[in-house]
């Protein structure tokens, strides 16, 4: 049967255009119920089992399947007002949320219809949730059944006049669960089969009710599941009115309704932005506002009230106060540890340090948030903070980001999942949540390197079959077809030089004379866009991860290892030449050696050392780069060889040789990597902890700050030369990927480089990807396809491109602290000379060189009588009872694990020299608090 769709779609010009699209209905679409003779018998793939038994629900007892409706799965909220008065008292909205993707991913759950319907009202709302329903029902082990409803003849209905779409979709449900009752009749089974609808919609509900089909709520369903009581805490949190006002004072103001805040935001009252909370201080967050390149700009938000209950990554309005009312940010590092997340009067305590008397031109725009546009709230890992009350179902929990505040949630299995990480979904304000999934003992590798990957948003899980599948069949050789479009260089002396142990190595070099006297260098990079075609499985997951992410002891590939570490990667023993960096440097400083590869090497040795010399005359800083990215890093302790330098070179030469490439031929749809010059203001702290040693730093161009750095040398301390570059990468922008026809500032200043984009890591990188596809375009080797044209598509591609590349470097962060944290714990107390980085107005942050060890020092403890500090911005400095300390010092601190609070097990360094009375710890004397109450160490029970 065929019917016709007809809507209106508006264009990118603001047009609108009139589509009729052919909806077919068919009459062979089977239900999934295998003991179902009228559709044909057992189905292909994922289906229902005959005879459901693992659901004892009270509320149903009989043989049944699940048919939940969309609300359930989006986290639905039904939003009940509080009178006019008690808003404001508590200025917000109580949410009484009930979701069941966490309970439908639960084993215990199985045997569920998920209607067409449902899916693309999803897919169209939530991305992250279709994700989680589409991997559910892909699992044959839950026997998930996804009917198309909407193409089913006796299951489709069209939308009646009057009739908005959500109640079409509503009204379509009902219809298909009907059917699915009426037709299961037919199916000899006993007891009878039947399908229940899941729907936290009240009339809905009612309605199906009325219709004589069975319906309950999300919490009816899963508290009538008497063999599963673990399941309740996996639902949503209910907000309780009675607890939302503990007291008549005012805290917050109210939100506005989105209405008013889209009226003050297009007038100019309002501006709209991504809240970001402080790592630093839990009192302060800056909102980055969204709009045009010239009109983005961040606003400052200081104190409880004006953060109005907005949380880390929200989108925000936020109103601009009078400069009159403009505030620095702070100096002062708070971290949120109280237990009691009601204690409204210490944050108010510790606003009071958030003020001091800075110059006006320290004082930034500075705003108040007056309402939520979005929340981007995620489940988020952490640790319970039991109850002190015996027998309570109430507890807190602690996120691992510091970011977010702490979240209550119910749950029955307190003492099980006490000492263990967790994951927690916020319901709604304030800040109450429910429990999602056990992860395991905190402190465990496999269950730290979990979190840490979960918290960044890092996709981890292995490569579905759907991907593995266009990988090409083993064993895989060159074909005749292959050789007939390639050019064969095996005859070419062509080596790699990587680091030991490096196993997805996608680049070679070579170097040889030519008969004219010319010398030819050679950049070979492996066609990884070959096996990766466009639009397929294999590619979009390629594209979603973005980067390989590399921890510690672990390695996130974004492609399948079959291309990672082998097809696309030069091996020994494959007839492939491969160093490391160590060997090829061995080479060239060898007068023993002369064969081919150790002449090439020292001819590519020779030609980079006259390139970099080219490119800091261009204005070049010279930093240390990320191998991955070649954006400015800081410097490490480990030893760096020429050949390292070498290696850098010439793919910093190759990237911008094809950046031109793709450039000429799209020249409004290239993929290119820019790093924007960094505003005055950053450099600030530069300029003055240079001006504290007598130095000067220019910061006018790229030029005068190259210069300026190679010039600040001081013969009696040679190691400010390295703390002065170290601070000048903190001034560094973040070098983004950007299309070419969104944009006109292509300049890389860290490179001195007028155009520059990423070519040499296609293994490990989606941007090389993409990159390869342009130029092979560009060279007749590859035919284009639309999505490489589209300039909108490929702004959206490297939207996530660097989202995945900001998130890969959190994560190797976060990886590198807690293996340094499993090393201090089997080191011990240690005492190690160290540098101030920077000073602030209750603590000192420094460097330990030996280590490449970063931590913070503070002089202000709980319980402690406080020191007389004085801070100075401008110098900078920080008084302690007559002691003054300055950016670039030298002191002594001791170092050790902090182990008193599981959640945030963390570094701990204090003073040791210069001797301050009622300051320092003695470098001797262990610190017995660092283990809990009564210097008796903390340990989990396995």
């Amino acid at each position: 049967m065929l019917r016709s769709k007809t809507f209106l779609k508006k264009t990118r010009a603001g047009g609108v255009v009139k589509i009729v699209r052919e909806h077919y209905l068919r009459d062979d679409i089977g239900c999934g119920a295998p003991a179902c003779s009228a559709c044909g018998g057992p189905h292909a793939g994922p289906a229902l089992e005959p005879q459901p038994r693992d659901q004892a629900s009270s509320l149903c007892p009989w043989p049944h399947y699940l048919l939940p409706d969309t609300n359930v799965l989006l986290h639905q909220a039904d939003y009940k007002c509080l009178e006019a008065g008690d808003l404001g008292l508590c200025g917000l909205q109580i949410a009484t949320p009930r979701q069941l993707i966490d309970v439908l991913e639960d084993p215990a759950i199985r045997n569920v219809i998920v209607l067409q319907t449902v899916l693309q009202e999803v897919r169209n709302r939530s991305a992250p949730i279709y994700k989680r329903i589409r991997d559910v029902t892909n699992n044959q082990e839950k026997h998930f059944y996804t009917f198309t409803n909407e193409h089913h003849k006796e299951t489709y209905i069209e939308q009646e006049q009057g009739e908005n779409a959500n109640d079409r979709n509503d009204r379509a449900i009902r219809v298909a669960a009907k059917w699915y009752n009426e037709h299961l009749r037919q199916t000899p089974a006993e007891p009878q089969l039947q399908v229940v609808l899941i729907t936290n919609d009240r009339k809905n509900k009612e309605k199906a009710a009325a219709e004589g089909i069975p319906a309950f709520t999300c919490e009816e369903y899963v508290k009538s599941l008497t063999a599963n009581p673990e399941l309740i805490d996996r639902l949503a949190c209910l907000s309780d009115e009675t607890n939302e006002i503990e007291s008549g004072k005012i805290i917050f103001s109210e939100h506005l309704p989105l209405s008013k805040l889209q009226q003050g935001i297009k007038s100019g009252s309002y501006l709209q932005g991504t809240f970001r909370a402080s790592r630093e201080n839990y009192l302060e967050a800056t909102v980055w506002i969204h709009g045009d390149k010239e009109d983005e700009k961040e606003i400052l938000i200081q104190g409880l009230k004006h953060l109005n209950r907005a949380i880390h990554e929200d989108i925000v309005a936020v109103e601009l106060l009078p400069k009159s009312q403009w505030v620095a940010p702070s100096s002062v590092v708070l971290h949120d540890e109280g237990q009691n997340e009601d204690d409204v009067e210490k944050d108010e305590e510790r606003e009071l340090l958030l003020k001091t008397a800075v110059s006006e031109k320290m004082l930034r725009p500075t705003g108040r948030v007056v309402g939520i546009i979005k929340r981007n709230w995620r489940p988020y890992c952490g640790m319970l903070s039991k109850s002190d009350i015996k027998e309570s179902r109430r507890h807190l929990f602690t996120p691992a980001d510091k970011r977010i505040p702490r979240i209550r949630i119910e749950t029955r299995q307190a003492s099980a999942l006490e000492g263990r990480r967790i994951i927690v979904a916020i319901d709604g304000w304030p800040r109450k949540g429910h429990f999602v999934k056990n992860l395991g003992d905190v402190g465990e590798k496999e269950t730290e390197t979990e979190v840490l990957l979960l918290e960044h948003d890092v996709p981890h899980q292995p490569f579905s079959q759907a991907v593995l599948s266009f990988l090409p069949k083993m064993p895989w050789s060159i074909t005749a077809e292959d050789m007939r479009n390639r050019e064969d260089l095996r005859h070419l002396c062509v080596c790699s030089v990587d680091p030991p142990g490096c196993t997805d190595i996608d680049d070679a070099l070579h170097c040889r004379e030519l008969g004219n006297g010319n010398v030819e260098v050679g950049v070979h990079i492996a066609d990884v866009s070959h096996f990766i075609r466009p639009g397929n499985a294999l590619d979009q997951e390629s594209a979603r991860r973005g980067t390989t992410v590399y921890l510690c002891e672990k390695r996130i590939d974004m492609v399948p290892e079959l291309l990672s570490s082998n097809l696309c990667s030069l091996r020994s023993n494959v007839d492939r030449a491969s160093l490391t960096y160590a060997e090829a440097q061995m080479r060239i400083d060898s007068t023993a050696m002369n064969d081919d590869i150790t002449t090439s090497l020292r001819g590519l040795n020779k030609l980079a050392k006259i390139l970099k010399k080219g490119r800091i005359e261009k204005g070049k800083i010279r930093f240390h780069m990320d191998s991955e990215t070649h954006d400015p890093i800081d410097l490490q302790t480990k030893e760096l060889r020429e050949t390292n330098s070498m290696v850098e070179e010439f793919m910093l030469l190759a990237n911008i040789s094809v950046a031109k490439k793709i450039h000429e031929e799209f020249s409004e749809h290239a993929l290119l990597r820019k790093h924007p010059a960094p505003p005055p203001s950053n450099y600030e702290v530069l300029v003055k902890a240079a001006k504290s040693k007598n130095l000067e730093i220019k910061t006018d161009t790229a030029k005068s700050l190259a210069d300026s750095l190679d010039r600040a040398e001081s013969p009696e301390f040679p190691y400010l030369n390295t703390l002065l570059r170290i601070l000048a990468t903190r001034c560094m922008m973040q070098a983004v990927y950007f299309c070419s026809g969104m944009d006109n500032d292509f300049h890389h200043y860290g490179l001195a480089s007028p155009i520059y984009t990423h070519f040499t890591s296609p293994i490990r990188r989606y941007a090389d990807i993409i990159v390869h596809r342009l130029l092979a375009v560009a060279i007749g080797a590859d035919c284009t396809y639309p999505e490489l044209t589209d300039k909108h598509k490929l702004s959206d591609i490297c939207k996530n491109l660097n989202f995945r590349h900001k998130m890969a470097q959190y994560a190797q962060r976060a990886s590198v602290a807690f293996h340094t944290q499993l090393f201090f714990k089997s080191k011990g107390i240690v005492s190690e000379e160290a540098y101030i980085l920077f000073v602030r107005k209750n603590a000192i942050v420094v460097l330990i060189p030996k280590y490449g060890l970063e931590g913070t020092v503070f002089f202000e403890e709980k319980d402690k009588p406080k020191p007389r500090l004085v801070y100075d911005d401008e110098i900078p400095s920080l008084r302690i009872e007559g002691t003054v300390f300055h950016v670039f010092d030298k002191v002594k601190v001791k170092i050790t694990l902090d182990s008193s609070n599981l959640q945030h097990q963390k570094i701990r360094m204090a003073l040791v020299e210069p001797q301050i009375p009622g300051i320092n710890t003695p470098p001797d004397v262990s610190d017995m608090d660092l283990n809990g109450p009564g210097g008796k160490k903390r340990k989990l029970e396995k």
